[in-house]
């Protein structure tokens, strides 16, 4: 099994989400910010660390959002989907195709990773 981060940020009542690169696996498909955890690595050192590189911001995780198991086809995945505030920079599409902040409303308007769909119903009933 595979330890993945992510990070649920929020800018007023809108959440951030970003798009797979075309080339990857679920390509194009909807995501929260994150992933793999490294050999030695915490699981908020990774989210930190991942944020850096995916957006080039400066990330506090704070408390666990959610936490999902989900089977791919090729992976399986732990995904621990973190609280977290941008404590510097401003986020760049370094790695995805598009960065967007949604409202909860809007979910139903993107189409996301199958391992999120879990995290989206919660957030959902969370926040409306």
């Amino acid at each position: 099994m595979t330890e993945v981060v992510a990070a649920l940020i929020w800018q007023n009542d809108r959440f951030m989400i970003c798009q797979r690169p075309a080339n990857k696996k679920r390509g194009l498909l909807w995501e929260f910010v994150g992933g793999k955890v490294e050999p030695g690595e915490t699981r908020e050192d990774a989210l930190i660390r991942e944020c850096a590189e995916e957006l080039a911001v400066t990330v506090k995780p704070l408390d666990i959002f959610m936490e999902v198991t989900h089977e791919y086809p090729d992976i399986t995945v732990h995904l621990t989907l973190f609280n977290a505030v941008i404590t510097d920079g401003i986020p760049q599409k370094l790695e995805h195709n598009d960065i967007q902040f949604i409202t909860v409303a809007e979910i139903p308007q993107y189409e996301f990773c199958p391992a999120d769909v879990e995290i989206l119903v919660k957030i959902k009933e969370s926040f409306t």
